[in-house]
């Protein structure tokens, strides 16, 4: 027995049948009603758009924050004066200390509590970790990789949460819009229906 060989399948028609429904011809279907499907079908590409560009957002952030990372060296300074107690009341503090450059060089300056955190109540000599530029330079420590991950998730959460509301007030607005259209008609044409059934009666 000979097998029927199938054509090429054919792609799932469902997204067309939907769109026939929202936006095709109907005799029972009004403009107002052709718009307003219209508007939710581009609403809806707009938010499954984000949805698909949303994690995107989120990796450049990831990337962006572990960047210093790379650029950044590990080292370890030596207060030669006491750090900011930790009750200290002004936003930012400060102690002088000194270090070793990437390059093997000596350097001394002065360290705060936004380069090093670690001086915060350290007595004099005591060690703290810090981060240099290639210059030697202190700097902020970068962002971890569990921090880094969670900012961009919830990067990604936003996106999509923001642009849902967005898209429903655009929905509320565009529907609000669309029924006091269809008032006004169903208004326009009662005032030329009304007087006729008036006089029926």
């Amino acid at each position: 027995m000979t097998r029927k060989t199938r054509g090429p399948a054919r792609p799932p028609a469902r997204a067309v049948r939907l769109a026939r429904l929202a936006i095709g011809p109907s005799t029972l279907r009004r403009p107002s009603d052709q718009v307003e499907g219209f508007l939710v079908l581009l609403l809806a590409a707009a938010f499954l758009a984000a949805v698909a560009l949303a994690p995107s957002f989120g990796e450049r952030l990831y990337q962006f924050q572990r960047a210093d990372a790379v650029r950044l060296h590990p080292a370890t300074a030596v207060l030669m004066q006491a750090g900011p107690s930790d009750n200290y009341m002004t936003s930012v503090g400060e102690a002088t200390a000194r270090w070793r450059a990437p390059d093997g060089q000596q350097r001394k300056g002065v360290l705060s509590t936004l380069t090093a955190p670690g001086i915060s109540g350290a007595a004099a000599g005591t060690r703290v970790p810090v981060w240099l530029t290639s210059s030697g330079q202190p700097q902020a420590p970068p962002v971890s990789a569990v921090d880094a991950t969670f900012g961009a998730v919830v990067l990604t959460i936003a996106a999509v949460l923001g642009t849902a509301i967005v898209l429903l007030t655009c929905y509320a607005l565009g529907r609000l819009a669309i029924d006091r259209r269809r008032l006004a008609k169903w208004t326009s044409e009662w005032s030329l229906t009304g007087p006729r059934w008036t006089t029926r009666l």
